[in-house]
């Protein structure tokens, strides 16, 4: 581990565990000063020694020391040979569809972002990529809906907002079978949680903002590719083209962040758990989604291949006035988008996360005026109950 010379020997920890690999990264600490926390390298250019000699380094578009170290951070974490950082989630779910060629068919979660729900329908689709969506814990739907072009499976798991698992492993084969590319967004448990690569994936995605920040502070979105350079080197070029890039602030946020990542993502597992089984007991709440219910339907395919629920729940209540109360009352708890922060955030997908979702899209997946989503934060969970229920039922 230890380097006092260079920028590019660095040890990708394989026998330390993966608290120990989120704690020191791939480089750890910055290698010519010793600086336990690397460095925000601000410079936009670099000297070089002489003609036709370099450091490594030459226009931070194209690469970055404190980007450098976040990227080989999260290819280690990650299991991938290549991750790359981007200036948001949507820019990094850009980059992967950009793998896509006119006439392709792409198969995605029916219960997905609704960003991603918009980049693929007005932004990929006026060029041609088809895309069809499916629920993707259905094996047999999702081999009823491949097209002779189909080249992409995009899935969520857990997906977003309704909490469905789908099974990457028998996904990953079924994809590799007509030769399409499986890529999972990791954003909800992260792979301190779940690792699709070392399940069958070929690319991995995540808003970063979420819980690998896990501040609220940071925009961004990463990508980590398994083990096909080819695929790497095209989201290279991607990336270097349109300037999409993370910024050096940003990625010593998020490298700071994914330090405490597994403590956070524990805690958010343990207070999730107690705020579904509260919710459960309340006659107002009508329907709970949490993964972690073992009367959850895709329970079996959650405990085979992830470690924790995570920090998720939606839910359903009576009424659109009880909606309206609950976002009203809440104090501690905020009424806002996001999720994967320390504070607990609630949201209003119908108007928020999946305002550009069709209105029978929602409906009939279940997001309807009466739902609700839930990101459940490491605040002491007597509080985050007590404030709910005050909301509700005061």
């Amino acid at each position: 581990m230890k380097n006092f010379s260079n920028y590019t020997d660095y040890d990708r920890k394989e026998n330390l565990h993966f608290e120990s690999k989120a704690v020191h990264g791939a480089l750890g600490t910055e290698p010519l000063t010793g600086a336990v926390s690397m460095p925000i390298f601000q410079a936009v250019t670099y000297r070089h020694p002489a003609l036709g000699e370099s450091t490594g380094f030459a226009y931070s578009r194209l690469e970055n020391p404190t980007r450098q170290e976040l990227e080989r951070t999260m290819a280690i974490l990650e299991g991938g040979i290549k991750a790359f950082a981007f200036s948001s989630g949507q820019a990094a779910n850009m980059a992967v569809f950009s793998l896509l060629n006119p006439g392709d068919h792409v198969l995605l979660s029916d219960d997905i972002y609704g960003g991603t729900f918009r980049i693929i329908g007005d932004v990929f689709g006026k060029y041609g990529i088809e895309h069809s969506y499916v629920e993707m814990d259905d094996l047999d739907a999702v081999k009823a809906a491949i097209k002779p072009n189909t080249k992409m499976f995009f899935v969520e798991t857990p997906t977003n907002p309704m909490m469905k698992v789908a099974d990457i492993a028998a996904l990953s084969e079924i994809a590799k079978s007509v030769d399409a590319l499986m890529v999972v967004d990791n954003t909800f448990l992260t792979p301190y949680f779940q690792n699709p690569l070392k399940l069958g994936a070929d690319i991995v995605t995540h808003s970063s903002t979420k819980y690998l920040g896990g501040h609220n502070d940071t925009l961004s979105g990463i990508v980590v590719v398994k083990d096909n350079e080819e695929i790497a080197e095209k989201i290279h070029i991607h990336i270097k083209s349109h300037g999409s890039q993370l910024a050096p602030m940003d990625c010593w946020l998020l490298l700071r962040g994914i330090k405490t990542l597994p403590v956070r993502m524990d805690r958010h597992n343990e207070n999730a758990k107690k705020v579904a089984e509260w919710l459960r007991t309340q006659p107002k709440v009508k329907k709970v989604y949490y993964v972690g219910f073992e009367d959850h339907k895709d329970y079996a395919t959650t405990i085979k291949q992830t470690r924790g629920f995570g920090g998720m729940i939606s839910f359903t209540v009576d009424s659109f006035e009880t909606v309206q109360k609950i976002l009203r009352n809440v104090d501690m708890i905020m009424f806002a988008e996001s999720l994967g922060g320390t504070e607990t955030l609630i949201t209003y997908p119908t108007t928020q996360t999946h305002e550009d979702t069709p209105k029978d899209v929602k409906e009939k997946l279940g997001i309807t005026d009466c739902f609700l989503r839930m990101s459940v934060g490491i605040e002491n969970v007597e509080d985050i109950i007590a404030d709910l229920d005050r909301a509700m039922n005061s």
